[in-house]
């Protein structure tokens, strides 16, 4: 079985991207931002890579991504609210959602 870190590199670049926003369609709220720090720079490529393919966050890209975060979403799935970001990907498919995606750029 291929790991995370074996699958992180093989995901499109990051660099140069502060964060992205997360805006559950049909609602005017803020949403969610993942940035680009330790310990959410691994979900920042992640969702970047699922929102370069699939143009949102919706079941589909859910499902590639839960396959991406490999050992992590068994582990997501025994502990509820560990991994917040894979919390949103089971709960895109369990509950038919979708999320736009708004990318911020680094100011230079």
């Amino acid at each position: 079985m291929t790991t995370f870190a074996e699958i992180l590199p093989t995901l499109p670049p990051v660099d140069g991207i502060a964060r992205i926003e997360l805006t559950l369609r049909g609602a005017n709220n803020a949403g969610v931002s993942i940035e680009n720090k330790p310990g959410q720079a691994g979900s920042l490529r992640v969702y970047h890579a699922l929102w370069q393919k699939h143009g949102c966050i919706d079941a589909a890209a859910a499902r590639e991504g839960l396959a991406l975060y490999a050992e992590h979403t068994a582990d997501a799935r025994t502990h509820p609210g560990k991994h917040p970001n894979i919390d949103r990907l089971l709960q895109v498919i369990a509950q038919g959602l979708s999320y736009d995606v708004r990318v911020v750029n680094q100011v230079l």
